[in-house]
């Protein structure tokens, strides 16, 4: 059997495993995935850890100290999640530092709640940096209209920032702005840039989902021969962006002063449509210096038969413009689709996080001393 997780590697594409739990920490299942699957990040959201908090008794003993403190629900979710963030990124140091700071990375999200208050969300970034207390942790921050200027503030705090939800070139390009405007207030204020990273979290297969949706509804020949085709089009191109925006006059002068390149992420790679391959969001997004993260399906599908064939992006853009043009011809509107896209995730986070509420309530309920 080839490595493909080694050729992946190899390529310049970062693997990171989108998933986190105490479990998975304790029994050394995140270790064994670093040590042999080439694991080298772990990034998580409300919906993973409403997912983890809900299954087994891992997080019995935590809960049951915290409901004899009598702690807010809000207050035990985020001793909760921090604390497994703060694990998982002590096993992911020695990454940290053997790449430099590059990865070895663990996201963890401000409550989705603040998606649309910019202050709120600057303070709430700062706080998580002040809970977790590990250097390599990223904030992750929704790209929402309130979310970019928040980007721009706490990456010029000097916080490391992995931007989330993003699902449209003209707000990725926006994002990209954000960060390089960040780095530029750190640089005024006389921050290491050096030290400052950040990822861009760019959607791909929620793309296709909406759009071949909208296909379907049209039913033609030539709308079926365009199913699959968005989600690759759209992301090929935000890698157009980046090699654009990181070749720049701007970047090159903040490059000279140590600054690092935000990295294309491509998240939500987990295929949603049996007819596809299991492995297509990540054998065909190969391009040197992104990340790709993983849920654990699609990690094990790319070890056991992910086709590495090099880079995957180069040469296509003529082509995926080309695939985005032929979608609005059939009447389907990119912007529209983006727009349905932002706020549906912000919204799943959302109900994600009440979940999260609603179940660690009832768990500090259940392990509550009783009184006397």
């Amino acid at each position: 059997m080839t490595d493909a997780l080694k050729r992946l590697s190899e390529e310049g594409v970062a693997i990171w495993l989108d998933d986190l739990s105490r479990k998975r920490i304790t029994s050394g299942n995140l270790a064994e995935l670093i040590d042999q699957q080439h694991v080298v990040g772990v990034t998580t959201n409300p919906t993973i850890f409403q997912k983890a908090i809900s299954q087994g008794d891992g997080y019995d003993q935590q809960l049951s100290d915290l409901a004899a403190r009598k702690v807010t629900v809000e207050e035990a979710i985020r001793m909760i999640t921090t604390a497994d963030v703060r694990d998982a990124a002590d096993i992911l140091r020695p990454v940290f530092d053997a790449t430099d700071g590059q990865d070895g990375r663990v996201s963890i999200e401000v409550d989705p709640r603040l998606a649309h208050n910019e202050k709120a969300t600057v303070a709430e970034a700062r706080q998580l940096a002040w809970l977790v207390d590990r250097p390599n942790t990223l904030i992750k921050i929704p790209a929402t209209m309130a979310g970019i200027p928040a980007i721009g503030s706490v990456i010029g705090l000097g916080i490391s920032v992995n931007v989330t939800l993003i699902f449209s070139l003209e707000r990725y390009r926006a994002v990209m702005d954000a960060y390089l405007s960040g780095l530029e207030k750190a640089k005024e204020r006389g921050l290491d840039l050096s030290k400052i990273h950040s990822v861009a979290s760019f959607f791909v297969s929620r793309v296709d989902t909406e759009i071949d949706k909208r296909l379907d509804g049209i039913g033609t020949e030539e709308a079926k021969a365009l199913r699959g085709k968005a989600a690759l089009a759209n992301a090929r191109l935000a890698y157009q962006a980046y090699e654009e925006v990181f070749s720049s006059d701007r970047w090159n002068a903040l490059e000279k002063a140590g600054a690092n390149k935000q990295r294309p992420l491509w998240a939500s790679t987990g295929v949603k449509d049996p007819a596809y391959p299991d492995t297509l969001y990540v054998t065909e997004l190969v391009a040197p210096n992104t990340v790709n993260t993983m849920p654990e399906a699609t990690l094990e599908a790319t070890e056991d038969h992910g086709e590495i064939t090099g880079n995957t992006i180069a040469g296509t853009y003529e082509q995926a413009r080309a695939d985005l043009d032929a979608l609005e011809k059939l009447g389907i509107s990119y912007d529209d689709v983006v727009r349905v896209l932002e706020e549906e995730g912000v919204e799943k986070f959302e109900a994600s996080w009440n979940d999260l509420l609603k179940s660690t309530q009832a768990e500090l309920e259940r392990l509550a001393p009783s009184e006397g």
